[in-house]
């Protein structure tokens, strides 16, 4: 990320949303929401003297609630740019207009508490789709795991903040309950992964690997543990992945095939109730924190940021590609591309040669003068078209718009509205040509004329 925001050709908006998106491929028209960050970017240097002076501390989002943040913060360690930003929901100045500390102890004036969100608008010719991934939230319907109840339950993600050298507790992993070391711990992978009764029915892909990570790092930084993975099958699709799970079984990770019925207290212990169906028997193993490998599942919002762009998504909330073979990262709207797990469950090799592909499609894109497109597009007769526009919401392009047209009438000129199609943005479907009551759109060259006179040609 440093490295691009210093590219000469790189403009980065962060702390922003998008708002609405018009026009079609190689015309696209933007606007942005820059959220109010009550910081000066032009005057702060990035000092972090604000963030330690100020009193307001506040779960953080980045440490998924294992840590404090104050409410002057940057999201993460190697945010871009590297300057804090006010949480407006935790900071008693903006809310009780009550304390200001670090509009005192900034040495270069770079507070603005008075700051606005600003609405930009853009023109791009491509758009790449990079929206990432969520956890799926297992609390809401695993109550045998304890409904998100005891705290050293914890997901894969809770882990790796734990394992991490910046995480809350320095890389040493620790129970989040009681800050002890754990001795024994569970692994349970394929929670909400391939599960059509309370989760979802694909394969996550990336959590056999990284559960495999991390009973190695369980085994290699806390001395005399034990980590048992509880699993359906091991997939390991992926150059030397088969070979690093070799490696996790041989450093003493023991792999039981079966599912977990039940997980309850004991004490300050958790009991993780299971099956090893490759014995044949019910296992009970007392671990100090059980660690759950939660499927992904699309990031709040991708659907209404795939509505406001203008392309769909399948029934799991997944971004659609074009074609799955032949136009892997495309999708049905032209000009809009696709990369990582927003299309579907990834690890980092995949979405890198993924975004490669992307990027690769953009280049190919605007290094031509001339675009060559589909002709099957719809088109209007204006003498037909009633302009009831009832023709608008079906399209899933966004193709249709409404246009005024003055003819000649009975009394004069006179203006009426008129569906108009933006060749640029309609893919051909038809959608709309069955929606027209008057029958005035047409896909050029399949008219009911033109079809009847093929009909009758062919008859002959």
């Amino acid at each position: 990320m440093v490295v691009a925001a210093q590219h000469p050709n790189i403009k980065l908006l962060t702390y922003a949303e998008v708002e609405e998106v018009n026009g079609y491929i190689g015309n696209f028209e933007v606007k942005i929401r820059q959220k109010a960050r009550y910081v000066d970017m032009t005057k702060c240097t990035g000092c972090g003297l604000c963030e330690t002076k100020c009193p307001t501390k506040v779960s953080s989002e980045y440490n998924l609630g294992l840590g404090k943040r104050p409410a002057i913060y940057k999201p993460f360690p190697q945010a871009v740019p590297n300057k804090p930003v006010i949480d407006p929901n935790s900071c008693r100045k903006l809310k009780e207009n009550k304390c200001g500390v670090c509009a005192k102890v900034c040495p270069t004036g770079a507070i603005k508490y008075d700051d606005q969100d600003q609405i930009l608008t853009e023109k791009f010719g491509a758009i790449v789709m990079a929206t990432g991934f969520d956890l799926f939230d297992w609390t809401q319907t695993y109550g045998e795991y304890g409904y998100g109840q005891y705290p050293d339950v914890i997901t894969g993600l809770h882990f790796e903040r734990l394992a991490n050298a910046s995480g809350p507790t320095g890389g040493k992993i620790k129970r989040p309950s009681d800050g002890k070391v754990p001795e024994k711990v569970v692994f349970i992978k394929c929670v909400g992964s391939r599960d059509d009764t309370k989760g979802k029915s694909y394969c996550s892909r990336a959590c056999c690997m990284y559960t495999a990570k991390h009973a190695m790092q369980v085994l290699e930084k806390i001395p005399n543990s034990e980590a048992y993975v509880f699993y359906m099958d091991v997939r390991t699709p992926g150059k030397a992945y088969e070979e690093f799970y070799q490696r996790a079984v041989q450093a003493g990770a023991q792999y039981l095939r079966g599912r977990v019925s039940k997980i309850y207290p004991k004490g300050d212990k958790l009991v993780v109730r299971g099956e090893d169906t490759l014995l044949g028997k019910q296992v009970e193993v007392e671990a100090d924190m059980v660690v759950l490998a939660t499927a992904m599942v699309p990031s709040a919002g991708s659907d209404k940021i795939a509505q406001i762009v203008g392309f769909s998504t399948d029934k799991d909330g997944f971004f659609t590609e074009a074609h799955p073979k032949l136009r892997p990262v495309e999708t049905n709207t032209a000009g809009v591309f696709l990369a990582g797990c927003c299309q579907g469950p990834k690890d980092v090799p995949d979405t890198v040669s993924q975004a490669s592909a992307a990027a690769a499609k953009v280049i190919t894109l605007l290094a031509k003068d001339q675009l060559a497109t589909n002709p099957r597009v719809s088109e209007v007769n204006p003498a037909l078209c009633s302009g009831c526009m009832l023709c608008q919401p079906v399209c899933p392009y966004k193709a249709i718009e409404a246009r005024t047209i003055t003819e000649r009438g009975h009394h004069g000129m006179v203006e009426r509205v008129i569906a108009a199609v933006n060749s640029g943005l309609c893919q051909g479907c038809g959608a709309c040509t069955v929606a027209c009551r008057s029958g005035a759109l047409n896909l050029k060259g399949f008219s009911n004329e033109q079809l009847l006179a093929e009909v009758d040609a062919a008859c002959r």
